[in-house]
């Protein structure tokens, strides 16, 4: 099936403008990495000062080719590259890598880079880059890369996609264990985006995985979609997501023109589809690695054979730390183990196998390792072991996990306790027919829980999004486009009209309309200040609250009302509970997010709060409220009862169906706090910031 990005990276012939013999320039290095990958198309080197590059006749311009190259690599500085472009316009070029960064010194207004843009847009030109490395389509014998490149065999499994050219190439030219079929440097992104590459890669039969290090997203719809065609193919996703930081999110504008986003909206994002969040490159290859050769995995945990007591310890530690279970092994396991350890050795998982060697260790090693694998409670098993003095793995290690692969039928890896080279043959052979070798147990770790999160999230049985009422999304659209503000008493009339469970309130304006009040709410009260403008009314002296008798509440409302105006609301007190907080929020790229977690005058010390993207069902919100650093609270502490969990994350749920109904007119919601009781919530206080006008 065509693609639009087919003349970019499966061209039928390529032009190099600015093809070179200078050594180790870019226009070299061009027309080289065509050569060296054993381009079949026709190629033609572009450059009035040559006759002739690389045995290939040279040609003084575009206009002077034998026909119209599908693609042209452009390997000139930013000073040539607008003539250039213009002239790959004018011939009907359909496709282009830019690899210059598109800045010049005392340019005009626009600048080079919008000019760029523009004419590519309007020529309907496919482009990679500006700003980037180029791509190689492996599969397909097109290495499209201005720079140095290491030998990239066989295609592989692996889409590698990167903003970042060091990106790219610190992955595939550093780590022979990593195979890609398609690897491409995005750049600026002038027409195409992430999202596209990401859509193409989908429909390779090959890949297997999926490696994104991501600036931003360009086009949040697009990414979204080519997430959940990945979803669909049970082809995992895993990411670098830069820009967490407001320094390194300013950075990313100076290096490639992205605006890099709140980054709770990308954890949202990524929650909602399953990407798999890595922290540095080292973890993105491992993870991938391991995905490519031993994704998908069973239910389980994982099983460990040590030849040391204190590294098996070590990894214990090591797995709590990073997340990863390590199965239960059943009763027959143990007793079968028993009979091949010596006596001083426990039958646990992990398993320390050696104790005093002798002759018999690599059998001993061997049966103990697959008879783990075997177990019900195994998903994935490893051999955990050093390299040998010179730093190369001991080739009688393959035979504890060949034999535990074969009879359990069960993925494993053998890892190397500490660093060492992934260019080893050994490595390298091994891991490419599906048994890899890693090195580091903290990254194998990691990609191991993204592994096991991966397989979880494929398991997961959603519910669809609770509905909400359309004659109240119709009112709410209407009232919140109208000038003015909510303040507190429309916040919690509009979440009350769809259902949520609010707290009584009656709007008071002046001393004498106390009593009704009082007598219409009951005693103990709450008295909160209604003054447009207070929005965190606890830090202003705007609540008072368990006021007992009518005493108690004119005194309260004088001191309100002359520090901070009549107006005011009045309300019964809360049941006890458990304050939670929800809320919405507006990402400029990604739209609504909500957040959910533990609330009240400390939430934003506390700072123990998830993202989702709207909308949700009460399971998503489960898994958000499980995830929480404080969720042992919601079972209850000295003597309180257990906080009812699900009327919280079925309330979370119809939250978010209401912020996806009116996101085009919220701006911000705080719920704060939500009581949850031993049965149900209250809803005590809420703010809502209309996109007219906060409120």
């Amino acid at each position: 099936m065509a693609h639009r990005l087919d003349a970019l990276l499966r061209p039928r012939s390529v032009a190099v403008v600015g093809a070179s013999a200078r050594p180790e320039s870019m226009g070299e290095w061009a027309l080289k990495n065509l050569l060296k990958g054993g381009y079949e198309g026709s190629i033609y080197p572009v450059n009035p000062g040559y006759d002739e590059l690389q045995d290939l006749r040279c040609f003084p311009d575009l206009g002077s080719l034998p026909e119209r190259p599908d693609l042209v690599v452009f390997a000139v500085g930013d000073q040539r590259i607008e003539a250039a472009l213009d002239a790959a316009i004018a011939i009907g070029v359909p496709a282009a890598v830019i690899m210059s960064t598109t800045i010049i010194d005392d340019d005009g207004v626009p600048p080079l880079k919008d000019r760029l843009q523009r004419k590519i847009n309007a020529a309907g030109i496919v482009v990679c880059g500006s700003n980037c490395m180029g791509f190689y389509n492996v599969r397909d014998h097109v290495w499209a890369c201005g720079f140095d490149s290491a030998m990239h065999e066989a295609p592989g499994n692996i889409t590698l996609l990167s903003h970042s050219g060091a990106g790219m190439s610190g992955i595939i030219d550093c780590d022979e264990r990593v195979r890609v079929n398609l690897a491409v440097s995005t750049g600026n992104e002038l027409s195409v985006t992430m999202d596209e590459y990401l859509d193409f890669a989908l429909d390779l039969p090959e890949t297997r995985a999926v490696g994104l290090f991501i600036e931003t997203a360009r086009n949040p719809k697009g990414f979204r979609a080519a997430l959940e065609k990945a979803n669909q193919r049970h082809i995992p996703v895993v990411a670098i997501k830069v820009g967490k930081t407001e320094k390194a999110a300013r950075l990313a504008v100076s290096h490639s023109g992205a605006i890099a986003g709140n980054d709770a909206a990308y954890e949202a994002l990524f929650d909602r589809f399953g990407v798999q969040r890595v922290l540095d490159m080292d973890e993105l290859a491992t993870t991938l690695i391991l995905f490519a050769e031993l994704h998908p995995v069973a239910a389980g945990g994982l099983v460990t054979l040590h030849d040391s007591g204190g590294e098996r310890q070590l990894l214990i530690d090591l797995a709590d730390e990073a997340g990863v279970p390590l199965a239960d092994l059943g009763k027959e396991t143990v007793v079968e183990l028993e009979k091949i350890l010596d006596p001083e050795l426990p039958a646990v998982n992990p398993l320390d196998a050696w104790s005093r060697g002798g002759s018999n260790y690599e059998q001993q090693m061997t049966q103990c390792l697959s008879l783990m694998m075997q177990d019900d409670g195994a998903a994935l098993g490893a051999a955990m072991l050093n390299r040998a003095p010179d730093g190369v793995i001991y080739p009688i290690y393959l035979n504890y996990v060949q034999r535990a692969h074969v009879e359990s039928g069960k993925p494993v890896a053998l890892v190397a306790a500490r660093q060492g080279t992934g260019s080893d043959e050994v490595v390298v052979t091994s891991t490419h027919a599906g048994i890899p070798v890693l090195d580091s147990v903290p990254l194998f770790l990691s990609g191991v829980r993204a592994l096991f999160a991966y397989r979880d999230f494929l398991l997961r049985d959603d519910d669809a999004p609770v509905a909400v009422a359309e004659r109240a999304v119709a009112e709410w659209r209407s009232r919140l486009r109208l000038p003015g503000t909510l303040g507190e008493a429309g916040a919690l009339e509009l979440l009350a009209d769809f259902g949520l469970p609010v707290s009584r309130t009656v709007r008071v304006n002046a001393g004498s309309e106390l009593d009704e009040a009082a007598e219409s709410c009951g005693y103990p009260l709450a008295l909160k200040t209604a003054v447009r403008g207070v929005a965190h009314k606890s830090d202003s002296g705007g609540v008072v609250l368990n006021i007992g008798d009518a005493a108690q509440l004119a005194e309260a409302y004088r001191k309100l009302a002359s520090s901070l105006g009549p107006e005011a609301i009045v309300a019964p007190m809360a049941d006890e509970g458990v304050e939670m907080i929800l809320g919405a929020t507006r990402d400029e790229q990604l739209g609504a997010i909500v957040l959910l977690g533990f609330g009240g005058v400390l939430a934003e010390t506390l700072q123990d709060v998830k993202f989702a993207l709207p909308p949700f069902d009460a399971a998503h919100a489960r898994r958000c409220v499980d995830s929480l650093r404080l969720r042992p609270l919601l079972d209850g502490v000295r003597g309180k009862p257990a906080a009812d969990i699900d009327s919280f994350c079925d309330l979370a749920a119809r939250f978010s169906a209401i912020v996806d109904a009116l996101r085009e007119e919220i701006e911000e919601v705080d719920i704060n706090p939500v009581i949850v009781h031993e049965r149900g919530c209250t809803i005590v206080d809420a703010l809502i910031a209309s996109k007219r006008k906060q409120a």
